[in-house]
């Protein structure tokens, strides 16, 4: 039987073992939902299109994850302005030459592919902004000396929004937050901030949002104004849910789902499959998964052996909470409808190919949080 050589057994050492089964055991769990929620709506041979497709850029994606183990993350923080720039590029890309698909030019085509940059857009953001960040460390210590980092962040939220995707320009918002405060910011500069995105509340309402977005709120309060319009989404979604009780009605076997009651099921809505077919345990168990991916993202950020890959840690730990609070609410009626994937879940190759990403940063801190090289 062949040896295993140190620097393999190094390698295996190093992994974060409940992070990746986590990850693993959440994507396997994306699989069974897509096939359950979208296999009715195909032909009889392209019945199982979208799990294919699914499983095999998951598939691709952790090839490339593993590979990018052995390099050391501290090696894209000199490209941060080039990626930044290279964001930004892509961003208006999509505004000139993007794809409009239900009332949004978020798509770029690169072939049979339909990328959408603005997911791709908030893992560049946050190394971007962690190596920004990273440089001035003990200098933010007023609204002016942050002034510059909301510039930094607000040029790409704003390219989002005009798309419009005021769900992962919010996404931007969460990222912000969670990394200065992980650089120490005072917290009576935040609550200033805070305070003022609340008094300027009124002008968002008149001036920037749509008026569909407009109506997303007024349905969040009460979804009964437009039951069979705006209202139509939520109202399906906390009905699947709610029927599915404790154990749920089993794989395949949710009516509003399988009877195409339920809209984006295999998208937005893949929450509210999981709660009708799996029920109130199966939902249990996928938000034990996240927290698992949470726990252990936040210990990677103290534990990590730099500044910069603190702030990447942190950075990308809020953004998947963030997707995971506001899909959760959205589903359960809890949140007003933004069309934010749940990450590693939601049918999407530009999104799982994001979240992967994100989850193999996050190993490769963690591998390396004692500044030493991989096989050293």
């Amino acid at each position: 039987m062949p040896r295993v050589s140190q620097e393999t057994k190094r390698f295996l050492k190093r992994l974060d073992y409940p992070l990746m089964f986590a990850t693993l055991a959440i994507i396997i769990y994306s699989l069974i939902i897509i096939s359950s929620a979208t296999h009715i709506n195909n032909p009889t041979e392209e019945r199982f299109y979208f799990v294919q497709r699914q499983g095999l850029f998951a598939l691709i994606n952790i090839v490339i994850a593993a590979l990018f183990l052995n390099f050391d993350y501290r090696g894209i923080q000199q490209y941060g302005q080039k990626l930044y720039i290279f964001n930004l590029v892509m961003l208006v890309a999509v505004m000139a030459f993007g794809t409009t698909a239900l009332g949004a030019q978020r798509w770029l085509a690169l072939g049979p592919i339909m990328l959408q940059p603005s997911e791709f857009s908030k893992l560049i953001v946050i190394i971007c902004m962690a190596a920004l960040l990273e440089s001035r460390m003990g200098t933010l210590n007023s609204l002016r000396d942050l002034l510059p980092i909301a510039v930094y962040i607000g040029i790409p939220f704003v390219l989002v929004l005009k798309q419009p995707d005021l769900g992962t320009s919010l996404v931007f918002m969460a990222i912000f937050f969670g990394m200065v405060i992980a650089c120490g910011i005072r917290w009576r500069i935040l609550i200033g901030i805070i305070m003022a995105g609340i008094c300027s509340f009124p002008i968002l309402w008149n001036y920037v949002l749509k008026e569909y977005q407009k109506t997303r709120l007024y349905v969040f309060i009460d979804p009964n104004i437009d039951p069979l319009g705006s209202g139509y989404h939520i109202i399906q979604s906390k009905i699947a849910i709610g029927s599915g009780m404790l154990f749920g009605k089993g794989i395949f076997q949710g009516t509003q789902s399988q009877l195409n009651f339920l809209p984006e099921n295999h998208t937005d809505f893949i929450f509210a499959v999981v709660g009708e077919e799996f029920g109130f345990i199966g939902a249990l168990i996928l938000l034990l998964l996240y927290l698992i991916i949470f726990w252990r993202g936040i210990q990677i950020a103290r534990e990590a052996g730099d500044m910069f890959g603190r702030l990447l840690a942190v950075g990308i730990t809020s953004m998947l909470a963030f997707h995971v609070l506001i899909n959760v609410g959205m589903t359960t009626g809890i949140m007003p409808v933004t069309g934010i994937p749940l990450p590693l879940m939601s049918y999407g190759v530009s999104a799982l190919t994001t979240d992967i990403l994100a989850i193999a940063l996050l190993l490769n801190i963690n591998m390396r949080k004692n500044k030493l090289s991989l096989f050293s």
